[in-house]
């Protein structure tokens, strides 16, 4: 891998980092000229803008103000977008619409970008399961896509035991091992290990166990 860290994230419904993510975000970003976020809701660019203001002061709050942040949405351009990922310190897959955030990435001609990217990257709910080689959408379809490929982890955000999406996890288990992960979880990974916090559970032949 290219990247210095890759972040996978469940979610943050108290929109705070726990002490032991910013502790590891702190440690990997030293360098803090500019976040870009890559938008999973493309064409809503009010929600998009306020969304990236809310999530840098998850970083300022933690004394990890970057210079500048920037979106990629609908509005970027693919020379914008690409020149955005080559600059960027911190690239941070946002929350949304699996499919929309793929479809724009494509689009725009970014997985090359990111797989060249010696940057950290961050993914959370929709982003993380982007970030994987394969993506499980449960709703629709029932089948796996082709993500952006820096991981072989294939996630499933915003798990809960009495999950409604529990039997589609379950049968689709018994094609690619999935990780469930509850909110404020995450997994990294850099170049030398891989670091777990928080609750999560592989998701694998149908049945579903906690991970230690």
């Amino acid at each position: 891998m290219n990247a210095k860290l890759i972040g996978l994230f469940s979610g943050f419904p108290t929109h705070h980092f726990t002490d032991e993510i910013a502790q590891v975000l702190r440690e990997n970003l030293s360098e803090r000229k500019s976040l870009v976020f890559i938008s999973a809701d493309p064409e809503n660019f009010a929600q998009n803008d306020d969304d990236e203001n809310g999530m840098h002061q998850m970083f300022a709050e933690r004394d990890m103000a970057f210079e500048e942040h920037h979106v990629i949405d609908r509005r970027t351009s693919v020379a914008e977008a690409a020149a955005l990922i080559q600059q960027a310190d911190c690239i941070w897959l946002m929350g949304g619409e699996v499919t929309w955030q793929m479809k724009l990435i494509s689009d725009l001609n970014l997985i090359p970008e990111l797989l060249a990217s010696h940057s950290v990257i961050l993914g959370v709910s929709a982003g993380s399961m982007n970030l994987g080689k394969h993506v499980a959408e449960l709703w629709e379809s029932k089948s796996f896509y082709e993500g952006i490929g820096l991981t072989d982890f294939t996630i499933k955000a915003h798990y809960e035991p009495d999950a409604n999406f529990i039997p589609a996890l379950k049968e689709m288990s018994m094609l690619h091992q999935i990780i469930a992960m509850e909110d404020e979880s995450a997994i990294f990974i850099s170049r030398d290990k891989i670091l777990k916090l928080g609750k999560m559970y592989k998701v694998d032949k149908g049945e579903i166990c906690e991970e230690t």
